[in-house]
Parts: structure tokens; C-alpha cells; sequence
């Protein structure tokens, strides 16, 4: 048992020098063993190859496994499928090359040029009617945008039917309507460990007075503090058809990104909503359309 150690060291410096930090980064994650790290070496100096071309060849490792690493390597990261204890639906985390990542990238490339890179830092993520997507929708943006090293903040700000504590499977009691009531504060926002730009603002207790707690001026305060701490700030909100509590959010945030669900949303509906939110000072800055 104390040859281990050993050989482990004395393995790593070898790794390091013969493929930079990825033979590293497969011994530290278990993928290959010290032993096997030295087959790998022996193989990459007889063909000139790189050290996971070599290790996939001696059958140790997958594609998948050299992907992984391959992102923490330059700071990308996502998990590993049965990995965590976050929901499948959320793709950003488990299948960060499907297409319905790379559309979610699209959508933060384009927010990107046209809202955060000109000075604004708050952005409603809002649905039409409950059961729409937009929550979900919220979560795999936030992890996008924390993916591309964006000190990311997403606030569950729907307080009668929150999801983001479920989600990203938070233990914390407090949150935002805490924060707003005066009962807690900043230090309740969680890190999520598996990626290393987010935090969530859980929704926190839910109020009696959720639309008047939305309303109060330390709303404003409070956007601002925000904002002066992370790069991207996302609000998930009540659905538009429930009540007024999305107005009042995105009077605070100055933004909108409308999430509609195909063969469902009414045009009619979206229409109506976009005239409302400029009339409360807030720009609609696009919309998506999802389909499940």
C-alpha cells in the first residue's frame, strides 16, 4: 500500500512535462491509474503522440473522459451524465456539445452583443403562462453564462411557485423575499460547487404579499448591489398571465428575454405583453421559442 504515494509522485512530473496538465488532470480524477500512467508514457514517446491520443489507443480511457477533462482544463465546465444531483433537463450542465446547448450558447451570444455589453447587467427571463419552460429555460442561460466566465447570479424571483432550489438542489431556507423583508442577507447567495461563475438567490419563504414585496423600493437597492457584484444577473419570474409580479421585477432589471412555447403562446399574448412592459420602462431584448 505505501508504493502508491510513491509512484505517484514520482509518475506526475513525467505527465506534466510529457502533456501538459491533461495526464494530470486524468491521474486526479481517477481516469487512469499511476501504473497505467506509465504504459501511456511509454507509448506517447515511442509514436510522438499526445498523452490522451495514447491512452485512448491503450483502451483507458473514453472520448467522453478526455472531453472532461478537456473543459477543466480551459475552465468550461459540465458533469458527467448521472453526475450531481441536478435534473437531466438541465443540458447545459450534462450535454455541453448537443444542439440544444449550442442554440442555448446562440441566445447568450446574442444577449451578449445586444444587452450586457452595452452596460446593462439584469435581464427577466419570463414566460407566458406556468408550465412554459422558462424556469428551466433560466437555469441551463445561467449555466451557459457562467461557462463563458461570467460571474453569474440567478435570483428565483417567482415567489409563489419557485423552482430554482429544486433545481440546483439547494438547502438553504432563506432568500430573496428574506433579503427584500430584511431578514437576511446577502450571504445566503449559494455557490454552485460544480460550476465556478454561478450562484443562486433561492426564492426563499414564500410571502403572503409577493407582488408588494417585489414592489418595494429595496427592490431597487437591492438590483443594485447586485449588479455591482456579478457580471450577469438573471431574474426568474412568475409567468406573465399570473399576475403583476413580472412587471414589477423587470421595472427593477430594465430587461426582458420573453421565453414563448411553440403551437402554444398566442401572438396576440405576446403582443399585449411587449406594449405593457415598455409602458413600465422595461425593453423586451428578444424571445425564444421552445418546444417539449
Amino acid at each position: 500500500m505505501t508504493s502508491s504515494p510513491h509512484l505517484l509522485n514520482s509518475t506526475a512530473p513525467l505527465v506534466r512535462g510529457a502533456d501538459s496538465s491533461i495526464g494530470g488532470l486524468l491521474l486526479e480524477s481517477g481516469k487512469i491509474t499511476p501504473e497505467n500512467a506509465e504504459r501511456v508514457l511509454r507509448m506517447q514517446k515511442e509514436l510522438g503522440i499526445r498523452f490522451g491520443e495514447a491512452a485512448l489507443r491503450l483502451g483507458l480511457i473514453t472520448e467522453a473522459d478526455i472531453e472532461q477533462v478537456l473543459a477543466r482544463q480551459f475552465d468550461y465546465p459540465y458533469l458527467q451524465p448521472g453526475a450531481g444531483k441536478y435534473p437531466q433537463e438541465l443540458v447545459a450542465a450534462y450535454q455541453p456539445f448537443s444542439h440544444q446547448v449550442e442554440t442555448l450558447r446562440a441566445v447568450r451570444s446574442q444577449l451578449m452583443l445586444r444587452w450586457f455589453a452595452r452596460g446593462s447587467k439584469s435581464l427577466v427571463v419570463l414566460g407566458m403562462e406556468p408550465g412554459d419552460g422558462a424556469s428551466l429555460f433560466a437555469a441551463n442561460l445561467a449555466v451557459v453564462f457562467s461557462q463563458l466566465g461570467e460571474h453569474t447570479l440567478l435570483v428565483d424571483a417567482n415567489l409563489r411557485a419557485p423552482r430554482q432550489q429544486e433545481i440546483f438542489d439547494l438547502k438553504t431556507r432563506q432568500g430573496l423575499s428574506d433579503v427584500l423583508a430584511g431578514r437576511a442577507e446577502l450571504d445566503i447567495i449559494a455557490k454552485v460547487e460544480s460550476f465556478v461563475a454561478l450562484s443562486v438567490l433561492a426564492a426563499g419563504t414564500l410571502p403572503p404579499n409577493p407582488q408588494e414585496l417585489l414592489s418595494r423600493s429595496s427592490f431597487v437597492t437591492l438590483n443594485k448591489q447586485l449588479e455591482s457584484r456579478y457580471d450577469v444577473v438573471l431574474y426568474d419570474v412568475p409567468a406573465y398571465a399570473t399576475g403583476s409580479d413580472a412587471l414589477a421585477v423587470a421595472a427593477r432589471a430594465g430587461g426582458v428575454l420573453l421565453v414563448a412555447r411553440k403551437n402554444k403562446t398566442p401572438m396576440a399574448d405576446v403582443a399585449a405583453m411587449t406594449e405593457q412592459m415598455t409602458h413600465s420602462g422595461a425593453q423586451v431584448v428578444g424571445s425564444v421559442m421552445v418546444d417539449f
